[in-house]
C-alpha cells in the first residue's frame, strides 16, 4: 500500500465552497480501482491550507488508473480551479518505521 500526500492551498474566501465540492469529488476518487481510503485535514495555523492523504493499493492505481481515467477529468473539473498554487503530490511507502526499535 502507498500513501499519496498533497498539500492544498485553496484560494482565499473559497474554503467553504471547496469543502462542499470536495465531498462531491470524494465519490469520484473512492470509486476507483485500488483506492483504499482518504482523509482531508484543515490546517489550524494557515487559512485555506489543507492536507489530503489518500491510501492506494499500488502507485500505479493512482498514477495510471486514476490520473489517466475519465473519472480524473471529473475530479479535475470539480477541484483544480480552487488551488493557488497548484499542489505538489508525493507518494510514500507504508513501512511501519515508527514501530521499529533503533
Amino acid at each position: 500500500m502507498i500513501l499519496e500526500a498533497a498539500m492544498l492551498q485553496v484560494k482565499q474566501g473559497r474554503e467553504s465552497e471547496f469543502e462542499k465540492t470536495f465531498k462531491q469529488a470524494s465519490a469520484v476518487i473512492s470509486s476507483m480501482k485500488g483506492y483504499v481510503n482518504h482523509t482531508l485535514h484543515k490546517c489550524m495555523e494557515a487559512q485555506g491550507k489543507y492536507l489530503l492523504l489518500v491510501n492506494w493499493e499500488t502507485l500505479e492505481d493512482h498514477t495510471v488508473g486514476f490520473r489517466q481515467s475519465q473519472d480524473y477529468q471529473e475530479w479535475k473539473r470539480l477541484l483544480h480551479h480552487f488551488y493557488d498554487p497548484f499542489p505538489v503530490v508525493e507518494h510514500f511507502e507504508h513501512d511501519d518505521l515508527a514501530e521499529r526499535s533503533v
